[in-house]
Order: C-alpha cells, then sequence, then structure tokens
C-alpha cells in the first residue's frame, strides 16, 4: 500500500511541476506557452514585426517537424529548424560552426540572439533573432514580409498555411487555440463508426477517407477547431462541402452537406462550434445532385508536411471530441 501510494503521488508531483529528466526541463503546457510568447514578443520588439508572425512561422515548422522522419526533434520550445548549411553557410566547411563572425563571413544565417558569444541553432533566443533579422530585411509590412516567407520556403501552399495561422492569432491574441467539438451537436440523433479505409466504387477503385457520420437532413454541422475556411463549393463526388485548415497544419473535411450557412465565406476564421452548414446527401452526380444515399456528414482529416498532404482516420479524434465534449457539458451541469 505504501509503494502504491507514493507512486501515486510522484505520478501527481511530475503533472503538476516543472521536471527535468535527464537533463532536459519537461513543462507544462501553460510554462511552454507562455516561454513561447515571451519569445515572440522580444523578436517584436527588436524588429517591429508583430508577433504573430513568428508564432504562425514557429506553429507551421513544429507541426511539420511533427510528421517528418528526416528533421531532429526540436531541442527547445520552438519548432523552427534551420538546415546546418543555411545557418553556416552554404561555403562554410564547418556546418556545426557557432562561432558568430566567421557565420557572417560566409553569408550564414545564424546569430547570437541571447548576448553569450554562440551562434547555437538549437538555441530558442539565437533561432527567433535569426529569423527576425532575416524577415526585416524585406521589410516590416504585410506585403513584403509575404515576399520574405516565399523566398525562405519556395512552396506556395507553405506561405498561405503561414498566412493563415497569422490571421488566426492576430484575431485571438493568444497560442492556447488547441479546442475541439464534436461536428454535430451532442443533442442530435446521430450514429457513426469507423469506416476509414473502407473501399468505395463509384468513381472508380478508391478508398474511403474519412468517418461517416449518420443524422437526419437539416442537422446543424460545426467546425470542429479554430481555424480558416480554405474551400467552400461543389464537389462530384462529395457534393457541397467545406475544407477548414486548423493551426496544425490539418484539413478538416465536410463533405454531402445540405447547404452552407448564409454568410460563411472562403478565408472566414473559424472556431470550435461554428455552424458551417447542415447534413445531407449531395454529391456524386453534377451540381445540385443528391438523394443517392442515405442523409450524413462525411467528416475528413488530412496532414500537410511541407512537401505534400495525405489522409489519416479521423475517428479517434472524433471519439475523444465527443468524449470530451460530454463530459464538459455533464460537469457543466454540475456547477
Amino acid at each position: 500500500m505504501r509503494t502504491l501510494i507514493c507512486l501515486i503521488a510522484t505520478i501527481l508531483f511530475f503533472a503538476a511541476t516543472s521536471l527535468h529528466v535527464f537533463g532536459k526541463e519537461i513543462l507544462k503546457d501553460e510554462d511552454i506557452y507562455e516561454r513561447r510568447m515571451e519569445l515572440y514578443k522580444k523578436a517584436e520588439a527588436v524588429s517591429l514585426i508583430p508577433w504573430y508572425y513568428f508564432a504562425a512561422i514557429d506553429q507551421y515548422e513544429r507541426n511539420v517537424r511533427l510528421v517528418r522522419r528526416d528533421l531532429p526533434e526540436a531541442q527547445g520550445v520552438l519548432g523552427i529548424y534551420i538546415k546546418p548549411e543555411i545557418w553556416a553557410g552554404p561555403l562554410n566547411r564547418n556546418q556545426n560552426d557557432t562561432n558568430p563572425l566567421t557565420i557572417s563571413q560566409f553569408g550564414g544565417f545564424g546569430i547570437d540572439g541571447n548576448g553569450d558569444g554562440v551562434a547555437d541553432r538549437n538555441n530558442d533566443e539565437d533561432v527567433i533573432f535569426a529569423m527576425a533579422r532575416y524577415l526585416q530585411t524585406y521589410g516590416t509590412d504585410h506585403k513584403h514580409l509575404k515576399i520574405a516567407l516565399w523566398d525562405y520556403y519556395q512552396r506556395s501552399k507553405t506561405v498561405d498555411l503561414i498566412l493563415g495561422k497569422i490571421k488566426i492569432y492576430k484575431k485571438y491574441g493568444t497560442l492556447q487555440l488547441d479546442d475541439h467539438v464534436f461536428p454535430l451537436p451532442l443533442y442530435a440523433n446521430y450514429s457513426y463508426k469507423n469506416t476509414w479505409g473502407d473501399a468505395r466504387g463509384w468513381g472508380g477503385r478508391r478508398i474511403h477517407e474519412g468517418t461517416d457520420i449518420f443524422a437526419h437532413y437539416g442537422v446543424p454541422v460545426r467546425s470542429t477547431c479554430y481555424g480558416i475556411v480554405e474551400l467552400k463549393g461543389w464537389n462530384k463526388y462529395g457534393g457541397w462541402r467545406v475544407g477548414i485548415r486548423d493551426i496544425n497544419n490539418t484539413y478538416h473535411y465536410f463533405a454531402h452537406l445540405n447547404g452552407f450557412t448564409s454568410n460563411l465565406r472562403q478565408g472566414q476564421i473559424v472556431e470550435p462550434g461554428t455552424i458551417i452548414g447542415s447534413v445531407g446527401s449531395s454529391g456524386y452526380g453534377p451540381p445540385g445532385t443528391a438523394g443517392k444515399f442515405p442523409p450524413h456528414l462525411h467528416y475528413g482529416m488530412y496532414k500537410d508536411n511541407g512537401y505534400t498532404e495525405w489522409s489519416f482516420d479521423p475517428y479517434p479524434h472524433l471519439k475523444m471530441w465527443e468524449r470530451a465534449e460530454k463530459m464538459k457539458k455533464k460537469q457543466g451541469g454540475r456547477n
């Protein structure tokens, strides 16, 4: 019994405080957000570039790191990765150079941001100030910063994803935008099971890239996340559909809708619970086709890794969001 009590106490201590494991500090989520914002604000102060530009770049790169095996794990609270040859300079024989002087002589990206005499690409302050200096060379207005992003990433999709995050962070003024809800109201009569990967025949041999949630016509469909409406319109497979890109580079796809809310538009910022349309049975034909299958919402999730995009199973996320929302509602009812 004593051993069990000690074990529980240890777990609670680890969950409630910052830790040091093998010399590496493990922080609570709120502390991580606070440290990141502090770094963004410092970069803003020296460059006059709003903090949400740095937040958007960092968030994009952090999520790319999470789904790429060719990128190392982040050493600090930031996710920005700068290749050794870019940091040290393309002609610098020492790709691990940390000397600010020689890095500068070789036209490297790296600088000493925290004043310790070392330009370390694994140091958060050095990295954020190096990025600030790079962006500042283009100017501090949105038009020139957009050009800077294109020159740096050389991929229009990446620039668009970062610009979307900029809009979201600017509107809400916070980094804590990880809340989600189930796509249908919990009071609705609905049912679903894991159908991701099932065979589909209409339109050729293909797999089902999502989860079907069956409900009556007209049941409201909600945004599951904070994000940008990236797509709205008709598709011969999905019918009337909406695509929303969240801050984690994830694309949320809502298909077979009966219609859209009257004020929904591309480029609009939405949040968890925003009504975007209603359940229908549209699709599998030219614009306006409906009724070829029972009414339901097709919900899909896709991930961008900086090169391409692929689908993944949304079912576990749907179950998690559904449970969390039920629990929140239950706890709210007790207050």
